[in-house]
């Protein structure tokens, strides 16, 4: 049996609108209902970058500038943008020979293989940070083991090399899985021409061929390098997400927290922006109409066995020992009577979030999918632009804006699930947008036209004739944003109300706190409700193959 790949959807970037130099054909003008929904839809996910802009240029302009070119400030940008820039690199240089080894080769059970070196996915990285801090920092379980055989310290963990190496370990699936779905739609004839004008048909054809998916999935992982909290602060490594929650935490005026977070801002619409510029340059074509062929396997001859040592060695650092020792901890906090009934509740309160996170989303995400989709224009263009944008904010700055905003303008929505649930909207909107905008451009306008002229009204065509035939993207679209927020833990940990805990809250304040007993449960409750919308996913895209 074939194991399916991991889909696409989950690993790719969004699909946003076309870039600003090109423009978009003009279509039917849309409907002022319409106009209006998708337009507050937009207002909505640029309120938190806007209310941070306010924020910061509240006091003295002078101050503001002086806070953004200081040399504490350049040298957490440094160390911010060094930790991303190296996490990118690793994380390609293994997932790419990892892609080719388990598509292209003959590995001793490359099939097993592609599901494993994937795996690591559905580990947040604060409970793989967790994970290797349990079992590698000064009480874990490696000291307490080598402390019998003389040895007193092991090397720290922490700091930039435990930030990169965790970083690393489990978030290169994202380059994995861009790169492995694009090599199995590489034509295979490009190759072989070069083959018989004997050229090295890898470096000089296939490579250059898998550049927009190595750069679309080193974009996810250098985005996510720079927004991820948990893990840089459970290894205690000084980035803009660290230092900004601290500020949050410990200062009274928290204008510095937002100047900061502004800073952090223009980085990763730097990134996405370069990302953008090489995306919008490339063109890759395929050779010849018609279907497209498999590629032949390669044989590894005598490098079959060290391939599959690799790949051992790759999956018992980035799943066996994380999982391994979330569970030694599991097994020894139930021994001490750690109980379990904390877990069940945080569990609940992980699928409520996250269920009401999905539906608020795909409920904002439908009107921009719509006007984007049936409308397109310069409007519309504007409107999906602007509802990406959250998605490119970190989210502590996005937690961090919405406390302001929720203390300051409606102190009666701050720490409220609705405010929680606004903010899961603001930052995973653009999944859903992307998702449903994908379903909409599959169903053929003509077929609502015909049941319009049947005498269906606008909404009964919509309900009856629309709505059955983008089901799929619409559940793909619920998926993805449960997965993400199932994941989420600054803004849980910022704006959720006093009482409520989710599994990441749980599984970070035992962390936090060094008791790894008590962590256990939840996260390995985290990872297997996590892996649940993935498989849902990996089913749903191994029947469209």
């Amino acid at each position: 049996m074939q194991v399916p790949s991991a889909p696409a959807a989950v690993l790719e970037p969004p699909s946003g609108p076309p870039s600003g130099r090109r423009s978009q054909p003009a279509g039917r003008p849309a409907p002022p209902a319409l106009a209006a929904a998708s337009g507050a839809v937009a207002v909505m996910a640029l309120l938190p970058a806007l209310y941070l802009v306010v924020r910061a240029a509240g006091g003295d302009p002078a101050a503001v500038v002086r806070q953004a070119l200081d040399s504490r400030t350049l040298a957490l940008l440094a160390r911010s943008c060094g930790l991303a820039a190296a996490v990118t690199a690793s994380s390609t240089l293994i997932a790419v020979p990892a892609a080719w080894l388990t598509v292209r080769t003959d590995l001793p059970g490359r099939r097993t293989w592609a599901v494993l070196t994937a795996l690591p996915l559905v580990i947040p990285s604060y409970v793989g940070g967790y994970a290797f801090v349990a079992a590698f920092g000064p009480r874990g379980v490696a000291q307490q083991w080598l402390s019998g055989l003389g040895v007193e310290r092991l090397p720290s963990i922490y700091g930039f090399a435990g930030a990169w190496g965790v970083l690393t370990l489990f978030t290169y699936p994202y380059v994995l899985m861009t790169v492995r779905s694009a090599m199995r739609g590489l034509d295979p004839s490009v190759e072989e021409a070069a083959r018989s004008l004997g050229r090295r048909s890898f470096i000089r054809v296939t490579l250059p061929q898998l550049r927009p998916a190595i750069a679309s999935g080193a974009l996810l992982v250098a985005l996510y390098a720079l927004h991820d909290f948990g893990a840089v602060s459970l290894l205690r490594f000084d980035s803009f997400t660290r230092v900004i929650y601290q500020q949050y935490q410990s200062s009274f005026d928290r204008r510095s927290a937002a100047i900061l977070s502004l800073v952090l801002v223009a980085v990763t619409l730097a990134v996405v922006t370069a990302e953008g510029r090489t995306r919008t340059r490339a063109r890759y074509y395929r050779a010849h109409s018609g279907a497209a062929r498999r590629a032949p396997v390669t044989a590894l001859g005598r490098w079959r066995w060290p391939a599959f040592a690799a790949c051992g060695l790759l999956v018992l650092a980035a799943l066996v020992v994380p999982v391994g020792i979330v569970g030694y901890w599991f097994v020894r906090g139930m021994a001490s009577g750690e109980s379990a009934g904390f877990t069940l509740g945080a569990a609940a309160g992980s699928l409520q979030a996250s269920a009401l996170g999905a539906v608020a989303a795909l409920v904002a995400a439908w009107p921009v999918a719509l006007l984007s989709a049936r409308h397109p224009g310069r409007f519309a263009g504007v409107v999906e632009r602007s509802s990406f944008v959250g998605y490119a904010l970190p989210g502590v700055v996005v937690a961090l804006s919405l406390v302001f905003l929720g203390t300051r303008l409606v102190p009666a929505l701050y720490q409220t699930r609705a405010m929680l649930t606004f903010a899961y909207v603001v930052l995973f909107l653009p999944q859903a947008v992307g998702a449903l905008r994908a379903s909409l451009l599959q169903v053929p306008p003509e077929v609502e036209d015909a049941a319009r002229s049947l005498g269906s009204s606008p909404m009964t065509v919509m309900r009856r004739v629309v709505a059955p035939m983008v089901r799929p993207g619409a559940l793909t679209a619920l998926a993805l944003v449960f997965l993400t927020v199932m994941k989420e833990l600054p803004a849980t940990l910022l704006l959720s109300p006093i009482g409520f805990q989710t599994l990441a809250t749980r599984v970070w304040g035992a962390t936090s706190e060094a008791f790894f007993a008590r962590a256990a449960a939840p996260a390995l409750a985290l990872v297997a409700l996590s892996s649940a919308p993935l498989a849902y996913l990996v089913f749903r895209e191994s029947r469209r193959r």
